[in-house]
Formats: C-alpha cells, structure tokens, sequence
C-alpha cells in the first residue's frame, strides 16, 4: 500500500466509526418540551446527532446559538475536522441542558421525563 491508500482508510475509520457507533449504541430518542411562559411547544433528542455529524457547526448556528456555533468551528478548525464527529456524541444532550436552562420544561410521559432526567443529571 502506497502512502494515499493508508491515509485514506485512516480518515475513513475516522469517519465511520462514530457513523457506525451512533446507529447501533447511541440512537436517538425524541423529548417533548414546552416553554414555561408561553405555550410554544417543541421536540428535543438526546442521544447520537446526526445532523451535527453531517453539518457541524451549521446546527447551532441555525437554532440561533451564535456563540456556540463559532465557538464550534474555532474546533473544527483547530482539529482539522476530528471535533466533529467526536462532538456528535454531546450535541444533543448540551443543546437540551441549554433548553431546559433557558425556561424549557420537559412535557412527555413519566417513563421520558424520567430518561431524559437521568441522562441530563437534573431534578
């Protein structure tokens, strides 16, 4: 194998494996939220982010979270791409603590609020 080829499969597996972890561990689970001073209802997820995955700091920069989206690509940057898919693993769980800090509460079944408590360590 000349040298392209090794970088190649090293980029490859690089790539893959979060692809492949999120799919098979780390899968989505939908969170139903309401705004506590209005009644504007959304869905949340925690677990893998695919849209993070495939469009980086493109996701935060979208949900009006300036800061958070350039603070992204100063990482993605820095570390030539490998933030993330690595980040792919945290975005939802960060994106709900911010929610849920900013006036959002959790509005699902006992069983979810329970999940979604336990996997973001809040009351």
């Amino acid at each position: 194998m000349d040298g392209y080829s090794v970088w190649y499969f090293i980029i490859m597996f690089i790539w893959l494996l979060p692809a492949v972890l999120g799919i098979f561990a780390f899968k989505q689970r939908p969170i139903n939220l309401q705004n506590s001073a209005g009644n504007v209802s959304k869905v949340g997820r925690l677990g893998w982010s695919w849209t993070y995955f495939y469009f980086g700091f493109w996701v935060p920069l979208f949900r009006s979270e300036i800061g958070i989206a350039a603070l992204h690509l100063l990482f993605t940057i820095i570390t030539f791409g490998l933030f993330q898919p690595i980040w792919s693993f945290l975005y939802n769980k960060q994106h709900m603590t911010r929610l849920l800090n900013s006036g959002w509460e959790i509005n699902d079944s006992d069983e979810v609020k329970d999940y979604a408590r336990k996997k973001l360590m809040v009351n």
